[in-house]
């Protein structure tokens, strides 16, 4: 496994469209990390960078202490699993796993005299280290059974594990991921996000992940790398990310239900003037910030209270989680989200008071475009 580097990296496409720029950024060896960000932010862009598929135009990206710029992809040592699996139809399981080192194997061979006899027993060497290096992947991986049948015959799971078995059995430095889980359905989903954890578990492998969906970034990386229009916002442990996020576009991506907002002014004795009213913020932990603020809440922490307390909302909406429900409220046709516990008192068409609870994922930001956090409990 390797470390992998990426100093300052960037690409900018004809035309002057800036689609990464300046990309920091060290992984350690043996780290999963995960770039996550909505359609169009750069994410698959740098892992294409990374794979040499994608030309830098700025900065440098290294490998296992190797600048590879200039490398071409089949040389970096890198593995890549794809969206759309890209299994060759006419081929076996097996023979999708093995094809890759054959084409190895058979190009080293063009290299050696044909008829000499080290040549032969190089090739039956290899030929025996590749069968076991498929047995082996195939049986990590649960697919044994399935080696000798065509991708036609093979559920989307089963492609997906293949698809992670031809890229295991090249034991490469880096493994490279892009949104491997996005065409298999929610309850293989969460199946695949286990084995992959399992799976970097057991390698110690460095993996490098794409996905736009924070759920799942949330559940796989060691350290999520929030990207926004082709720049990184934040790049953390995912529950500091969560409970610390720098600024409100990260604060709004990074949670399901996503966070509630609302532009306010806040005094100097807490109280926030918003939704044409006002609750009162505990001065001790949102001091100090006096003015035009954006109070961010997440929907665990917007509770019910009693009449009086907090702001009145009509309950729109009901969607049931088993023991807990998503309330859809409305204030002044301003959506809000609350996540609680289940109870016979909630009525659609009601109206319910609720109140933020500072300690449970309150956020107050700048009111500026750049949406910088000045407090987070």
């Amino acid at each position: 496994m390797a470390e992998v580097i990426l100093d300052k990296a960037g690409k900018t496409y004809p035309g002057g469209v800036r689609a990464v720029e300046g990309f920091d950024l060290d992984i350690a060896d043996g780290e999963f990390v995960v770039l996550v960000g909505p359609s169009g932010c750069g994410k698959s862009t740098t892992l294409r960078m990374i794979a040499g598929l994608e030309e830098i135009t700025e900065g440098t990206i290294s490998i296992g202490g190797r600048v590879v710029n200039d490398v071409h992809a089949r040389d970096r040592d890198i593995a890549m699993v794809f969206q759309n699996y890209a299994l060759y139809p006419h081929m076996t399981v097996e023979r999708n796993l093995s094809f890759g080192l054959e084409r190895r194997r058979n190009h080293r061979s063009r290299l050696r005299s044909l008829f000499s006899t080290t040549h032969r027993r190089a090739r039956r060497a290899e030929t025996e280290s590749i069968a076991a290096r498929v047995r082996d992947s195939a049986r990590m991986l649960g697919i044994t059974d399935l080696l000798d049948r065509l991708p036609r015959a093979l559920s989307g799971g089963q492609r997906q594990r293949v698809a992670l078995g031809r890229a295991l059995v090249r034991a490469p430095q880096v493994f490279l991921f892009d949104e491997p889980l996005s065409n298999l359905d929610a309850k293989l989903r969460v199946e695949m996000r286990t084995e992959l954890r399992v799976l970097h578990s057991r390698l110690n492998a460095t993996m490098v992940y794409v996905t736009h969906d924070q759920e799942e970034a949330m559940t796989l990386g060691d350290r999520l790398v929030v990207m926004d229009q082709g720049v990184v916002q934040q790049i953390d442990a995912p529950t500091r990310i969560y409970s610390n996020p720098v600024n409100r576009f990260v604060a709004g991506f990074v949670g399901t239900p996503a966070m509630n907002f609302v532009e306010g002014t806040l005094d100097a004795s807490g109280r926030l003037n918003a939704l044409e009213g006002s609750i009162t913020l505990d001065p001790q932990r949102f001091g100090g910030h006096v003015g035009p603020v954006v109070l961010g809440v997440r929907p665990g922490a917007l509770r019910p209270c009693e009449p009086g307390r907090g702001w009145g909302f009509r309950l729109e909406a009901i969607e049931h989680l088993g023991d807990r429900v998503d309330l859809v409220l409305d204030r002044g046709g301003r959506q809000w989200i609350s996540r609680v516990e289940w109870s016979p008192d909630f009525v659609e068409g009601d109206t319910l008071h609720f109140e933020p609870r500072v300690g449970e994922g309150v956020h107050l930001f700048e009111a500026s475009e750049s949406g910088r956090t000045l407090a987070s409990t």
